[in-house]
């Protein structure tokens, strides 16, 4: 037998199938450019991550044969939010670029529709629990509420979005009733617990009371009682007697309510800058809050002062010096001056959520939209200025640190930290200072400038992730 038959009487090779631009698939046109997917094919397999691929791209969309940095949306099947996570490390991908973790059901969806839908993202979890969080506060259930709270602050903090209640396992501060939130927000996109807070007559009228500077929960809860459910009701009743704070709440209550953005907190920020340093040159002004945790927006600006060279009666006298310039001004709206009750040998307060001591003042300055990027910022019409709330706080320069620890905040974050200080080191931890209890000591610390470089908020610290 020649070569030849012996090559024909083995099995025949299937010919590799040429690729060529008549074999591919033809390009779509992209209906929704700010989406950009990416199909994960882990536990999905080649052939059907092909096919959804082919069909998305039909329906309008635009999917990634790679993982770059421009995907917004990465849809999995299959694999938790933890699973797709770890994949995304050994992939390298920067936090700053880190897309949306989506399950494949949400685009199989999104192709029935014919157009994007919304998804269940970590944004309206936290929503839910804040809701639910602040609905407790009003009714002074401080049990409940901290639940709450604490649930809204480790979702915020986790780097993957929750797809299935997989992805819950293993986390703190999750309880069986937060869990069961959790799931019937996956399942049903809608919480019916939420729901009914949000349609609750009590918590509406709560939420619109407290939104009035001045106005807590023992106001609203005498004015709900009355009957009040609107605030042109309150404001016309002229039996009602209103606080000095209650008044200026009412009088500038459009603007304060309003959104304080980033560009008007750096404005009123050197307006600040300037009062204090035309007494103090050497003082340090620093933005506190949100602001400084990296925050866009906020409701009102904090800032803490302090003065290393400066004795202590200068000290003191600073913020009514400030106050008396800005009225000579024109800029002073409103006060309220808290003089200090700050005692050095005093040891910290046992309440987590003690307010500190040092000098502060609680201000609305008014702020010319002409000193806002250039007088770019939204104004109403006719009106050349804006409301704005302010928190001056001074203290000494040797408790800068845990001042600027404390007010930093969030509320949250600071509430944890101190109950880890107490339960878990055996210390005592405020706003003046940290205590050795098992020593009756202070410990002293050199003070270390920070920057907040995250835009989220750190919103929770757990044990282990401490030194």
């Amino acid at each position: 037998m020649d070569s030849l038959q012996m090559a024909h009487s083995g099995p025949r090779k299937k010919r590799p199938r040429q690729m060529g631009a008549s074999m591919a698939s033809p390009p779509q046109d992209i209906k929704f450019r700010d989406l950009v997917l990416f199909i994960l094919e882990k536990k999905m397999g080649t052939t059907r991550r092909a096919f959804l691929m082919e069909l998305a791209r039909r329906k309008g969309f635009r999917v990634e044969n790679e993982l770059s940095d421009s995907v917004t949306h990465i849809v999995a099947e299959n694999n938790s939010g933890s699973d797709v996570l770890e994949w995304l490390q050994v992939q390298k991908v920067r936090a700053s670029s880190q897309p949306e973790l989506l399950d494949v059901s949400w685009l199989i969806e999104c192709m029935s529709a014919g157009k994007p839908v919304a998804t269940t993202g970590q944004h309206q979890l936290v929503d839910a629990f804040e809701v639910l969080a602040e609905n407790c506060e009003f009714r002074e259930n401080e049990g409940s509420c901290l639940a709450f709270m604490r649930a809204a602050s480790v979702l915020k903090s986790l780097p993957f979005t929750i797809i299935s209640m997989k992805d819950t396992e293993g986390i703190p501060c999750l309880g069986d009733k937060v869990k069961s939130i959790i799931e019937e927000i996956i399942e049903d996109g809608e919480s019916s617990e939420v729901k009914a807070v949000l349609n609750d007559e009590r918590y509406q009228s709560f939420k619109l009371f407290t939104s009035v500077f001045g106005v807590g929960l023992k106001t609203s809860e005498k004015w709900f009682r009355m009957g009040f459910r609107t605030l042109s009701k309150i404001r016309s009743d002229k039996t009602l007697k209103f606080t000095r704070m209650q008044k200026a709440g009412f009088l500038y209550y459009e603007d304060l309510v309003s959104c304080v953005t980033k560009a008007e907190a750096e404005a009123v920020g050197v307006l600040v800058k300037e009062a204090v340093w035309a007494f103090l040159p050497d003082a340090f002004v620093t933005v506190t809050g949100g602001f400084r945790r990296g925050k866009k927006i906020g409701h009102d600006v904090d800032f803490l002062i302090t003065s290393p060279g400066s004795t202590e009666e200068e000290e003191q006298q600073l913020l009514p010096k400030v106050i008396n310039l800005w009225e000579r001004k024109g800029l002073l709206l409103y006060y309220d001056l808290v003089e200090s009750t700050f005692e050095k040998f005093k040891l910290p307060s046992r309440k987590v959520d003690a307010l500190d001591h040092f000098q502060k003042c609680f201000l609305i300055l008014k702020l010319h939209h002409q000193r806002v990027d250039g007088g770019k910022s939204s104004q109403q019409e006719g009106k050349t200025w804006k409301a704005i709330r302010v928190d001056l706080v001074m203290c000494p320069y040797e408790r800068r640190a845990f001042a600027l620890l404390g007010w930093t905040g969030s509320r949250q974050f600071e509430r944890d930290l101190r109950r880890y200080a107490t339960h878990e080191r055996k210390m005592m931890l405020d706003n003046h200072a940290l205590y050795d209890k098992t020593k009756v000591e202070e410990m002293r610390f050199f003070y270390k400038e920070t920057e907040f470089r995250n835009s989220g908020e750190v919103s929770v610290m757990y044990p282990r992730d401490l030194p």
